[in-house]
């Protein structure tokens, strides 16, 4: 969910209080070129584009070998150290510096996945020095582990917890039933790995429905917290407040998008969209145009009108209203959240009203639409090319304007 993925990447974190994860020593062998070919199936088997051969040899012997070479010649991209400890398995991810690829450890049989980050680029580097700089520090059942590293010269490969649940909104969409019951009892489980996370001084800045995963596809799976290119990890001792503007648009707090320096409060906010997307399939805030985006969240504007609002308890209202609040200093802290009300009740209580129907259809209404969105704007941007600098000025001056105005309000 979200308007975009662009994302503005924040300062290297500074020195870490804890290293449980050891570097291994970086390989300075031979290089290795940009991957071209990438496993797109599961398995050894990889979907190629392979002509027919004639009727008069035999097809298992001409598609065999191509196969078995494409597959040799992908592997041999990986450092042989990785390749000797893992089998590579399927492509199942991938972003602008970095490629997510499903691994089975030889010895044990135990599947994991390993995030390629290539670190030639200074973006990729960044990424990935903020990453690991948070991911060797955590231990919590609710976030992501770092098994270990590998390191070359051009790319680093973290091999880390393999989340085979799927995303969260995918499984409320097909789980059939959610009543607040289910949302208190995820909830509880991102807020018990935030709350860890900010007491290490961690604050992850990029916490959105996309970035909470299932461990497995059982009912009794936890959440799990992941993504870290975005987090911000301080020593003990250091200055609390950032101020790099980054996230994710519909997520982003009031304090951040005024340039104002914030603390770890900023994923309070961010969990209080998310819990109001938990309850109705919807977004809080939402606008195609970004400036009116950010009006709606320097505001604080938000309803809860439609459906299902009508059936949520004033106690998940309440909720959502001590987290999306324009004042950080207003907003609950990840304790305070674990203990209100609506939380400790909802969790304990058994019987509560179906809100399936409407979450799942709100939701697959606004993945449709998104869609259609993309399209258009893939369709368009052609035409719009030659006046998309000065939209651009004008859209860097309204931002700037409101910003301004904004800055003044809060600040007098």
């Amino acid at each position: 969910m979200g308007c975009g993925t662009s994302k503005v990447l924040p300062e290297p974190p500074k020195d870490v209080q804890l290293d449980l994860v050891k570097k291994v020593e970086p390989y300075t062998g031979y290089k290795t070129d940009i991957y071209k070919h990438f496993i797109k199936g599961d398995g050894d088997a990889i979907k190629s584009a392979i002509p027919s051969p004639p009727c008069h040899t035999n097809p298992y012997v001409e598609q065999q070998e191509p196969r078995k070479n494409r597959v040799a010649k992908y592997r041999a991209k990986f450092d042989p150290r990785v390749t000797a400890k893992y089998d590579i398995k399927a492509l199942i991810g991938r972003g602008s510096f970095s490629r997510v690829v499903r691994v089975e450890h030889k010895a044990t049989k135990q599947p994991y996945a390993i995030k390629l980050i290539e670190t030639k680029y200074r973006e990729g580097r960044e990424v990935c020095e903020s990453e690991l700089c948070v991911l060797r520090r955590v231990r919590h059942t609710n976030i992501i582990q770092l098994i270990e590293v590998f390191e070359t010269q051009e790319r680093v490969y973290m091999v880390m917890e393999l989340a085979t649940g799927g995303e969260l909104f995918d499984r409320i969409i097909a789980k059939g039933s959610f009543t607040e019951r289910d949302a208190t009892r995820v909830l509880q489980m991102v807020l018990d790995g935030v709350k860890y996370l900010h007491t290490l001084g961690i604050t992850h800045r990029d916490l959105k429905p996309e970035n909470l995963l299932y461990y497995h596809p059982g009912m009794d799976s936890k959440i799990m917290i992941t993504d870290f290119g975005l987090a911000s990890a301080r020593k003990k001792g250091d200055d609390c407040l950032m101020k790099t503007t980054c996230g994710t648009p519909e997520y982003i707090a009031p304090e951040i998008l005024i340039r104002k320096p914030y603390t770890n409060s900023v994923d309070m906010w961010a969990l209080g969209v998310i819990s109001y997307i938990l309850l109705s399939g919807t977004m809080p805030f939402e606008d195609d145009n970004r400036t009116r985006l950010y009006r709606q969240i320097l505001k604080g504007k938000y309803s809860y009108s439609g459906e299902p609002w009508p059936s949520v308890s004033n106690l998940g209202k309440d909720f959502i209203d001590r987290l999306l609040t324009v004042d950080p200093g207003d907003r609950m802290t990840a304790l305070q959240a674990l203990k209100h009300p609506w939380v400790v009740s909802m969790a304990a209580s058994s019987s509560m009203k179906n809100l399936h129907r409407s979450i799942s259809q709100n939701l697959l209404k606004r993945a449709s639409s998104r869609c259609q969105s993309t399209k258009s704007a893939q369709s368009t941007r052609s035409s719009r090319s030659t006046k998309s600098n000065k939209s651009r000025r004008v859209r860097e001056r309204e931002l700037r304007e409101l910003n301004l105005r904004y800055q003044q309000q809060y600040n007098g």
